[in-house]
């Protein structure tokens, strides 16, 4: 099995140093890089082409998010996966609207870190579980516009929409309708067409704001 090929960018080098003992040790993830600040992030990001990218929030010159921003308007293909310690739901809500793979707080226990890694890494979303339900609450106080995209999905679109929303993984999903992994691929391919997103995550705010998913 190939390791995943990583990037880890934090402004604190024992935090860095931790993260890539912790990570390597049983050899299916690979750190080829490390970076103190948002420039550096890039910079690297551009030289060793990453699988995906660790990305704090609070970092010197140019923060977490303003990297984000700058990724996403280049449409790079690296997953990016927030590690911090914001557990305000601002700021992933925030990281959410610009465009995220994943989000996880630093107090996570190892395992909980790796599974974001390996999901991500796989074309799925990771939003940290304890957060989940305060996104989901503020995208309703928010009182999101309805969009008419969804007219356009048939019947098993917006239940594969519903389940993507609700956390379950393209494997779970075909489970859950008796379909192959495959087709639920291509449900996913279609889902985004339809309603203009790029990724998971836009999906499923997508789907919270037009009471697809209900809240939990």
């Amino acid at each position: 099995m190939t390791p995943i090929k990583i990037i880890i960018t934090d402004d604190h080098s024992m935090v860095r140093e931790g993260l890539k003992q912790l990570l390597e040790l049983e050899g299916d993830i690979q750190v080829i890089g490390e970076a103190n600040d948002g420039f550096e992030c890039l910079k690297l990001i551009n030289e060793l082409k990453p699988d995906v990218v660790l990305l704090d929030i609070n970092m010197p010159n140019c923060n977490g998010l303003e990297v984000l921003e700058i990724l996403k308007k280049e449409n790079r293909k690296e997953k990016i996966l927030i590690l911090t310690i914001h557990n305000e739901v601002e700021y992933l809500l925030k990281a959410v609207e610009i465009g995220i793979s994943g989000y996880v707080l630093k107090d996570s226990e190892s395992a909980v870190l790796k599974k974001a890694i390996f999901s991500v890494n796989n074309g799925e979303t990771f939003i940290q579980p304890s957060l989940t339900p305060l996104l989901n609450q503020k995208l309703y106080q928010n009182n999101l516009s309805i969009d008419d995209e969804t007219d356009l999905l048939t019947k098993r679109e917006l239940e594969v929409l519903k389940l993507l929303a609700e956390g379950l993984f393209n494997k779970e999903i075909a489970y859950k309708l008796s379909i192959s992994e495959k087709t639920v691929k291509n449900h996913v391919s279609n889902i985004f067409k339809k309603i203009s997103v790029s990724d998971r995550t836009q999906a499923a705010v997508y789907a919270i704001k037009n009471n697809i998913v209900e809240l939990s």
